[in-house]
């Protein structure tokens, strides 16, 4: 691609927030900076680039956010922008803004939006950030280490009260269509039973037998995970009841797992990325999502990127499974 002189971008966060993105923002700012690059903060995502809602950032505007969660830059999901007018309305802000590239932060949704507006003439680099790690060109996207140890503190407490009761605990965490979280934190958090939407439910192999075969083991209390794309965690609770005559307690972690301060690893990885893609941009390769593989940040088209596909390390079921057929 022919190289063309960055003035000027802009940045911003999309989709469902993820402990890290301020860190992405905070590199992509000052790397900017020192590049001799000017920087604009769009707020509210594509909505934000659309309604002109922006602020100027310099290096003090990116100020002890290391450490913070949730996105300064604010984040909201737009159906104006799936439409052709909304995304020309878009364009014409980066015209009037002098924009010449955009860095989004997010998921599949925001580089799909990043994609369309490469279309219109706009440069684009996507930086992956969601805490469902289900992004097929990056092998780890920004939060997914944070949120899995938000959930496995809330799962190591509610062990203790579940244990000093001899109860049944029932999970629900976040991966509407990926099991990637879920079974993360079941296998860390040494759960009985992990239930995941790429793997079709039988209850009585997955829940039922489980806890049999766990309680035989001589355990008295049980911790079922399931990723909420699976279904109702009051629903397994209910079926549980039923079929095993217990009565478990059901939790749903919700958005509490996106929030609190990033660990090191999202920092550490927001920061390489942000860097990288303003240094792409600087170097003339534009239209990307920048991403990890085996370890080393990589650059990969964004056509071809929204393309690949990451399938949930099964193995990881072998592991869970022999875990239980011991007491605790």
């Amino acid at each position: 691609m022919a190289e063309k002189q960055i003035k000027r971008i802009g940045v911003l966060t999309s989709g469902g927030d993820a402990p890290g993105m301020n860190a992405a923002v905070r590199a992509v700012v000052r790397t900017a900076i020192d590049s001799g690059i000017e920087c604009v903060g769009i707020l509210r995502g594509w909505q934000g680039l659309i309604n002109s809602d922006f602020k100027l950032m310099d290096s003090n505007s990116v100020n002890h956010i290391l450490t913070r969660g949730g996105t300064i830059l604010y984040t909201a999901r737009s159906e104006e922008f799936m439409t052709p007018e909304g995304r020309n309305r878009a364009v014409s802000t980066c015209k009037m803004l002098g924009i010449d590239a955009v860095v989004a932060i997010g998921g599949d949704g925001t580089f799909r939006g990043a994609l369309e507006l490469s279309r219109l003439g706009v440069p684009v680099i996507g930086i992956p950030a969601t805490i469902d790690n289900d992004l097929g060109c990056s092998n780890y996207t920004i939060g997914f280490d944070s949120a899995c140890n938000t959930a496995i503190d809330c799962i190591d407490k509610l062990r203790d009260t579940m244990q000093s009761h001899e109860r049944c605990s029932v999970v629900e965490v976040m991966g509407r269509n990926a099991g990637f979280l879920a079974l993360y934190v079941g296998l860390a958090a040494g759960a009985t039973a992990v239930l995941v939407p790429e793997r079709e439910l039988d209850f009585q192999r997955d829940v039922i037998e489980r806890i049999q075969k766990s309680r035989l083991a001589g355990n008295t209390h049980f911790m079922i995970v399931v990723a909420e794309g699976v279904g109702s965690a009051l629903e397994i609770g209910r079926r549980i009841k039923e079929e095993v005559g217990m009565d478990p307690r059901v939790t749903v972690l919700g958005h509490i797992q996106r929030g609190g301060s990033p660990n090191a690893r999202d920092r550490e990885t927001a920061t390489r990325f942000g860097y990288r893609a303003v240094k792409a941009l600087k170097e003339g390769r534009y239209n990307c999502i920048v991403g990890t593989k085996h370890g080393d940040i990589v650059e990969i088209p964004i056509e071809e990127a929204l393309e690949m596909k990451k399938a949930l390390q099964m193995e990881r079921y072998e592991v869970l499974e022999s875990m239980g057929n011991f007491k605790r």
